[in-house]
């Protein structure tokens, strides 16, 4: 078998192949364009071949910038269009392509990669580990009533919605620069958000509100005119249907949720990509009102660079640390040393005793902060060697804001 990249004379075949495997077929061309694939950068592209030259198999990347706990943004590989051909699984071909490919990232010299998990059972073994989490939030009309807030002090903007703001409704044609300027503002400030390419606004490619599906659009602006959020949002069959909700403002946002709540001939709103956390559900004066529901994982993290990893993001508590990682899929294995500072960290190796042993797929899955080390070792994953190793490291991996990642790739 031979694991090469494309060219983009390959396009065409591969777009037939990962379609294949998944025993769909491709979408014929519409007016406006807005094709899931058409974002694809062929350089970055595998396809995997029989001897006699066959395609099996594909997997590509994206190049994105991720927004890590203390505001760093850095670049990752988003790992996408991963297929193989029914007549060709269960033969290693996937395995293959996932060490190619990240054999192929660390010669680009990255440090991280991500993905959305088809299934969840696949990627745990090339090591990567669920790292963020979304979930749905509906509300029936007739109890969408929110609640003044109660803390002294509190601005009474969110009761009110009398934030000296606006909002407006467009169509989504009319204000794609508006969405890719908000959004790239929200994202900077959001840990575990991805950025979106103009690249993709440009081809339209994704889900909406990127894509050319019809869709209504409320723009929220400040006392100056200025945009800072949106809700991008259809109609059908009574049920007000949110895509995403994008501001880095909580007034905001609860402008953009009194709006869409109030709307007139609708019997429930839903919100989709909402963190599990949000406050959202505390703002509904019936705290019951709101059903939380479809509670899963979102962002898959890989660590290909532990040092490097570890020493890109901000911390927000001093200590130490010595971990002591495996990584069984590409055979490697290492102690490491996290020392912190001031909010920044130092990760080299020792032969200190270890206070966690742990594998590379769940030291992904607390890089962002969106899962405890306790968690994990409670659930038998992660060793901890003493007392109080996992409360030691439940502290530095803590977090000022919970990572939320709503971008689909």
């Amino acid at each position: 078998m031979e694991i090469r990249p494309t060219t983009d004379k390959d396009l065409d075949v591969f777009v037939d192949t990962v379609h294949a495997a998944f025993g769909l077929f491709p979408e014929p061309p519409v007016e406006g364009g807005g094709r899931w694939w058409s974002a694809l950068e062929t350089d970055r592209c595998l396809l995997a071949l029989t001897a006699d030259g066959r395609p099996v198999g594909t997997a590509a990347t994206y190049p994105f910038e991720l927004t890590l706990p203390g505001g760093n943004l850095v670049p990752v590989a988003g790992v996408t269009a991963v297929g193989v051909l029914p007549s060709h699984r269960r033969q290693g071909v996937l395995s293959a392509m996932m060490r190619h490919q990240l054999a192929e990232l660390r010669t680009r010299g990255e440090f991280l990669s991500v993905l959305l998990a088809s299934e969840a059972l696949i990627y745990g073994r090339f090591g990567y580990g669920p790292a963020t989490y979304t979930a749905r939030l509906t509300v029936p009309r007739h109890k969408a009533a929110l609640t003044a807030p109660r803390a002294r002090g509190t601005a009474d903007t969110q009761a009110t919605g009398s934030d000296n703001g606006s909002v407006e409704v467009l169509r989504r044609a009319e204000c794609g620069e508006i969405l890719e300027e908000v959004y790239d503002r929200y994202r900077r400030a959001q840990p575990g958000a991805l950025s979106r390419p103009h690249r993709w606004w440009a081809l339209r490619a994704g889900q909406p509100p990127i894509s050319p599906a019809p869709r209504y659009v409320a723009v929220h602006r400040d006392s100056d005119g200025v945009p800072d959020g949106y809700a991008s949002y259809s109609i059908e069959s009574g049920t007000l249907t949110v895509d995403e909700t994008i501001t880095a403002d909580d007034a905001v946002f609860t402008a953009l949720a009194r709006f869409v709540l109030g709307h007139d001939l609708v019997s429930q709103v839903v919100f989709k990509q909402v963190p599990p956390e949000h406050p959202l559900r505390w703002q509904l004066a019936d705290f019951r009102a709101g059903e939380v529901s479809g509670v899963m994982d979102w962002l898959w993290v890989r660590l290909l660079d532990i040092p490097r990893a570890l020493t890109a993001r901000g911390w927000f508590t001093d200590g130490e640390l010595v971990l002591d990682v495996d990584d069984p899929f590409l055979a490697e294995h290492g102690r490491y040393l996290l020392t912190v500072r001031d909010g920044k960290a130092d990760c080299v190796l020792t032969d200190r005793t270890p206070d966690l042993s742990l594998d590379v797929r769940d030291l992904g899955s607390v890089y962002l902060g969106g899962t405890t080390p306790s968690t994990l070792v409670r659930a038998g994953h992660i060793q901890a060697h003493h007392p109080g190793a996992a409360t030691l490291a439940d502290d530095l991996f803590r977090t000022d804001r919970s990572p939320h990642c709503l971008h689909w790739f």
